[in-house]
């Protein structure tokens, strides 16, 4: 296989840094008083610690003379809005300085933020993603003898953020996730339906999604407009819960937890912000990491326990719909009622775990989706196919009766295998594929005999059937492996080498990393991404399952989106559908307000506009300005 220049030279390990063209080392913002023509030139020189200075080359300071000190340049800072701008990054920004967006802008916030009788407070609030509490229980895990679940460590993550940092509000982001995944399996059926281009890609990835806007802008008609969970989320708690606690979404200050980089980019795209309220949905993201050096600097240990961290997650068994007077009058209850035991509130369903992968189940939510909407759910059979390696899989759904193929999906993580599938989408929906590591090879290539779908050619043979849709993530492996998780624990310090010769290490100067010091927030050298350290990762992200469940489910099991639920999900799908009619302003007696099923349909005019404002977005192709030619290796 055969890759561009660019990335040959920058991704050895799957994943792709910014290119020169983004790279700013110093910009002289004081500049020096005019010299004569006869004047010593200057240069620049760089000291042990980074910092750049401006010398004259005969040793007189290149400020004025006689000043006796060298003049040091100012470090130039590439903004969020800067990088979004530009169009010389391949993709991600996870090497590019980024100060907008971090665990130091959190704390500057919320030790300047007004008490809260003041008309200036804004509520602090923090979603945090279940991918990076999978990290961090990894982390507790690989450090000390303790196997703890996801529930035990957003119990103790929940008691950091509100005692030690002062956050009001503590959520994680599966139940923003469940929306997410009910508007992607709408939007889906309504591309079967003509009204769209399939295949259709997901969107939840914003490394991908930069990728397409800059590289490959053919394939955005084809990338689905649903809102990622985090973007949902921020609906959720400037929107929805805002209007509950009596604020408006500028009387909020919203923080994410998140696995990736690129999810600050997100969060600064100026679809998120509101001109109204001049705030965005999402106001800081910070990383796994970054969220571990907050813990760090306050000196608190997430091994230890914290009180109520074994109760089951809310809401509680006893808590079920119908009762109290109805179904409205439960969640109210749920949203209102503090628990006395924990002294937290249960307004959404804690971590509600989509069967699938752990990258969101967006495949396989519109499997179960397809296959519980089958007139005979089961005489469906799926079938999966590894593609080279478990980061490329293709699922296919066939009528066990007439062997026609209802379904075919894939899973593509890594940059590696999006080429490949950037290719094959070009190649069978007959789309010119352009420039990039996918062009290079894609070019001049048409359609040949496939099947051209318009809504889906259902019943075509398997070799004649392209993709109706594919799960698209940048990293390899998935968002549990995702470039702003934790790296694993270095192994002690040994006095031998690796051939067993006993050697005094200090005695020849080379010094052995402390396990002790801090883990740093972002990853360093050619160890990131080890494999074995992923699977850990993954397997604690399943801790409360005994293995990632298939879908649809063998044995007729109750877990599976899209199929029969359990208690949780059915409050989850009751809860969306109050979500749906209030933030939309549909009316309550129509099919918005019957959960699931409801979220499905179609909704009247302005609630319709509304929810399209909501739960989608749009992309735009960036027009790269770079001429390779100018590009200096």
């Amino acid at each position: 296989m055969a890759f561009s220049g660019a990335l040959t030279l920058t991704d050895l390990n799957d994943f792709i840094t910014p290119s020169q063209a983004c790279i700013k080392p110093v910009e002289q913002t004081n500049k020096p008083e005019p010299q004569d023509a006869g004047a010593a030139a200057t240069q620049i020189q760089v000291d042990s610690s980074g910092s750049y200075y401006e010398v004259a080359t005969n040793g007189v300071p290149a400020g004025k003379a006689g000043e006796g000190s060298k003049q040091k340049l100012t470090t130039a800072e590439i903004s969020l809005n800067d990088c979004l701008a530009c169009s010389g990054c391949i993709t991600s920004a996870e090497s590019v300085l980024i100060t907008m967006q971090s665990h130091t802008e959190v704390l500057n916030f919320l030790q300047n933020n007004p008490p809260a009788p003041t008309s200036d407070h804004k509520v602090p609030v923090i979603s945090i993603a279940p991918q990076s509490l999978a990290s961090l229980a990894a982390s507790i895990s690989s450090t000390s003898s303790q196997n703890i679940s996801l529930f035990q460590v957003l119990r103790r993550v929940s008691a950091f953020c509100q005692s030690a940092l002062g956050f009001a509000h503590v959520y994680d982001t599966t139940f923003a996730r469940h929306l997410s995944l009910l508007e992607h399996a709408k939007e889906f059926s309504e591309r079967k339906n003509g009204n769209g281009k399939l295949p259709m890609l997901a969107s939840a990835c914003p490394g991908w999604v930069c990728y397409a806007e800059k590289t490959h802008a053919e394939m955005l008609p084809f990338i689905s407009r649903t809102k990622s969970p985090q973007q949902v989320m921020g609906s959720l708690v400037k929107e929805w819960l805002g209007t509950k606690w009596g604020k408006r979404p500028d009387q909020i200050y919203h923080v994410t937890v998140m696995p990736c980089y690129d999810k600050k980019l997100e969060a600064s795209r100026q679809d998120f912000y509101s001109d109204v309220y001049a705030t965005r949905d999402v106001d800081c993201v910070i990383t796994t990491g970054e969220l571990q050096l907050l813990m760090q600097d306050k000196g608190w240990d997430l091994s230890a326990p914290v009180d109520g961290e074994n109760l089951p997650p809310r809401p509680y068994p006893t808590l079920r719909l119908g009762n109290a007077g109805g179904c409205d009058s439960a969640i109210d209850s749920a949203m209102t009622s503090v628990d006395a035991d924990t002294d937290a509130e249960p307004a959404f369903p804690e971590l509600l775990m989509h069967p699938g992968t752990s990258s969101g189940s967006y495949l396989h939510s519109l499997v179960a989706v397809i296959t519980a909407s089958a007139a005979d759910p089961t005489a469906l059979e799926l079938s999966t196919k590894t593609v080279r390696t478990a980061d490329y899989e293709e699922y296919t759904l066939t009528d066990r009766r007439t062997g026609a193929v209802v379904f075919r999906g894939a899973k593509c993580y890594g940059f590696r295998n999006l080429q490949n599938v950037v290719r094959k989408v070009g190649r069978d929906a007959g789309v010119q594929v352009g420039r990039g590591a996918a062009g290079r090879m894609a070019s001049g290539l048409r359609a040949r005999g496939r099947v051209i779908r318009k809504g889906g050619a259902e019943g075509a043979p398997q070799e004649e059937r392209g993709y109706d849709y594919v799960e698209v993530m940048a990293c390899p492996g998935g968002c549990v492996n995702g470039g702003g998780q934790l790296r694993p624990a270095q192994p002690p310090a040994t006095s031998t080498d690796a051939e067993g010769f006993a050697r005094d290490w200090s005695g020849s100067g080379v010094k052995m990393m402390d396990v002790d010091e801090p883990l740093p927030a972002a990853p360093v050298g050619p160890k990131w991404g080890d494999r074995e350290w992923t699977r850990k990762v993954e397997a604690a992200y399943w801790h409360t399952l005994p293995t990632p469940p298939p879908t649809p489910p063998a044995d007729g099991a109750t877990l599976a989106f899209g199929q029969k639920t359990a208690p949780v999900f059915e409050y989850a799908d009751e809860l969306a559908g109050r979500v749906l009619v209030e933030m939309t302003g549909a009316a309550s007696t129509g099919a918005a307000a019957e959960g699931k099923g409801g979220w499905m349909s179609t909704l009247d005019g302005p609630a319709e506009e509304r929810r399209q404002q909501l739960f989608r977005t749009q992309y735009r192709a960036v027009e790269s300005e770079v001429v390779g030619l100018a590009v200096k290796w």
